[in-house]
């Protein structure tokens, strides 16, 4: 069985301001039973246009409502997520992404991993989420 890509895309269309040509996809479905959701950003996947500049939590809301989209694209949903990535551009910002993030995540329990980076791929984007579900039966 193939993998099904959804939401494939080309980075010279998503980031023309860069001289970039990778073909990358939004979420990837391995083998019908894993969801391996791409980070997810203050963006709207539809328009392209950043969401909640300046607000961290209105760019997790943003990237929740992402996730929480590509998965039901896929087959899966909040529920089945097994683990998180969130990654901030400043530790600061922790406590008001966390709580945004776990509006979507009650009772979900995933694994979670947090990171602070120094830059995610442009600059008015604060917080990045990725995830990893299943698909249930």
């Amino acid at each position: 069985m193939a993998h099904k890509r959804i939401r494939a895309f080309n980075t010279k269309d998503t980031y023309p301001e860069q001289n970039l040509d990778n073909d990358l996809a939004q979420a990837v479905v391995a083998r019908g039973t894993m969801v391996f959701v791409r980070g997810q950003i203050g963006q709207d996947l539809d328009t392209c246009a950043s969401v909640g500049v300046g607000d961290p939590a209105a760019q997790t809301h943003q990237a929740m409502r992402n996730i929480k989209m590509l998965l039901e694209e896929s087959g899966s949903c909040l529920d089945q997520i097994c683990r998180i990535v969130v990654y901030l551009t400043d530790i600061r910002y922790r406590e008001q992404v966390y709580r945004a993030m776990g509006e979507y995540l009650e009772g979900v329990h995933p694994v979670s991993t947090g990171l602070v980076v120094p830059a995610l791929a442009r600059p008015e984007w604060v917080v990045e989420i990725e995830a990893t579900a299943v698909i249930p039966d």
